[in-house]
This record gives C-alpha cells, structure tokens and sequence, in this order.
C-alpha cells in the first residue's frame, strides 16, 4: 500500500464549471476538518468544497456532497480514493459553478474525473509500519544518541529542552529494538526509548 509523498492539485473544466482537485496525506479526521477549513478559506468565492478520505487502512474514512445532490459528489470521489491503493489520503474537490447545470450523471463524472486526475499527478511512496518514540536524555547524552538515531528517523523530531532533553519522533517498528539498544548503550542504562503508539507511515 502506497501513500502521498506531498500534497498534488489537478483542474478540469466542465462546461464552464471549475473542478479544481487537492490530495494531500492526512492522519486523521481532525486533521481532515483543518484542512477543509483551510481550502473554504483559500477559495472564498467556490460553490463547492467536496471531499473523501480514507486513513488506517481503510478502516477510517468519509465523505461529504457539501450541498451538491445526494451522492452525486462526495461519494464518487471516496470510490476513487478507496479504489487507489492510497492509504492516509484526503481529496478535495473545489467546484466554481459555471452557469449551466450538468444533471446528476454529469456531476457523477465530473467529480469522477476531477478526483482521478489529481491522483494521476499524486507522488506516492510505500507505507509502513511505524512507531512513535519519546527519549528523555541528558545533555551530554544528546549529541551522540541524537547521531545515532537520525538516520532512522522517518519524519524531524520534536525537541524540547528544559533540565534535560525530550527527543519525540517516529521510527520503522522493525528499527524499534535496535534503537532501544543505542539509547541504553550510550546512556549506561539511564535513560530507555519509550514507545508511545504504533502507526503507520511511508517512507522517504
């Protein structure tokens, strides 16, 4: 199974009607309402903001007409994404209405078409499991542990320092034990690799 790599934008005009098409990885639905939130804002003058995704293999997904009629929008977007082998992924579709109407079935292809297009110019890479961390290190532990560990890191770190250092980030599961080895090694055993969840994410 595949997911975005970086968000993509496709259009296509229907009779004078724009249908511009976002994708973009997302890790859930309150990130999903964020974004929606953040394109209404972006296109103050559409008619429409249409979306579908799917996240956690398939598990979590949904699906919005956003005012157009019943199942003409949302739901053949979401069969497109559920049908791309595209985990973690939200489709937007923002419709200007361009004056003449295009009936049920056009509106089914419309938004058909739009939600295909995007994902034709959609960068993907292969997802996987993984597992987010938290370290809490002292400073001269920071520098060497930090080295150690940054190659295996899938996304940048969060870090915080106070009176010692907080090091949280999300690594392969199947790097999980040898990481856990580094931090007890250099550290003398003071400090340990923590596991806060496992997940899934792709890699770079």
């Amino acid at each position: 199974m595949l997911e975005p790599k970086e968000a993509a934008e496709a259009e296509i005009e229907i009779k004078k009607s724009r249908f511009i098409a976002l994708a973009q990885r997302v890790s859930g639905a309150e990130e999903v309402r964020r974004r929606i939130k953040e394109t209404r804002e972006l296109h103050p003058g559409a008619n429409h903001v249409v979306h579908a995704f799917v996240t956690s293999g398939g598990d979590i997904f949904g699906m919005s007409d956003d005012r157009e009629p019943k199942g003409t929008a949302g739901r053949p977007v979401l069969e497109v994404v559920r049908g791309s082998g595209i985990d973690n992924l939200l489709v937007m579709v923002v419709r200007y209405f361009g004056g003449t109407k295009l009936g049920t079935g056009g509106l089914v292809k419309a938004y058909t078409e739009a939600a295909q297009a995007v994902l034709k110019v959609l960068p993907t890479r292969p997802l996987i499991e993984s597992i987010s961390f938290r370290v809490v290190l002292s400073y001269d532990q920071y520098e060497p542990i930090k080295k150690e560990l940054g190659p295996l890191l899938l996304e940048p770190p969060k870090e915080t320092f106070m009176e010692q250092v907080i090091i949280t980030g999300k690594i392969a599961s199947k790097d999980a034990d040898w990481a856990a080895g580094v931090v007890s090694e250099i550290s003398a055993g003071r400090s340990t690799l923590e596991i806060l969840d496992k997940d899934s994410s792709g890699s770079a």
